[in-house]
């Protein structure tokens, strides 16, 4: 059973994605292309009602080119992605 504290802590983690996938433009969809996770799974995650293993959430923030820990910790360094998404574009060309 989960607690009140593991609830807030998925909720919080689902947030950071949801906030970093905006602020790259990215819709749910477009992210499941990227990530091979299905759109649904990453709704589930960012509401905070799926409990992802270490891999997936490490799948998303390679895709969404912010480290690990900026999506599991408090969120300080979400506007510091690895790369700059206005010098490297996303590759969905293959996926549609």
């Amino acid at each position: 059973m989960v607690d009140d504290t593991e609830k807030k802590l998925l909720a919080d983690a689902g947030k950071r994605i949801r906030e970093a996938r905006a602020e790259q433009g990215l819709s749910l969809e477009q992210l499941a292309r990227l990530t091979g996770i299905s759109a649904p799974a990453l709704s589930l995650i960012e509401t905070g009602k799926r409990d992802p293993r270490l891999t997936t959430i490490k799948r998303i923030s390679d895709a969404l080119r912010v480290s690990l820990a900026t999506l599991i910790a408090d969120g300080s360094g979400l506007n510091q992605p690895n790369a700059s998404p206005s010098s490297v574009g996303y590759d969905l060309g293959e996926y549609q």
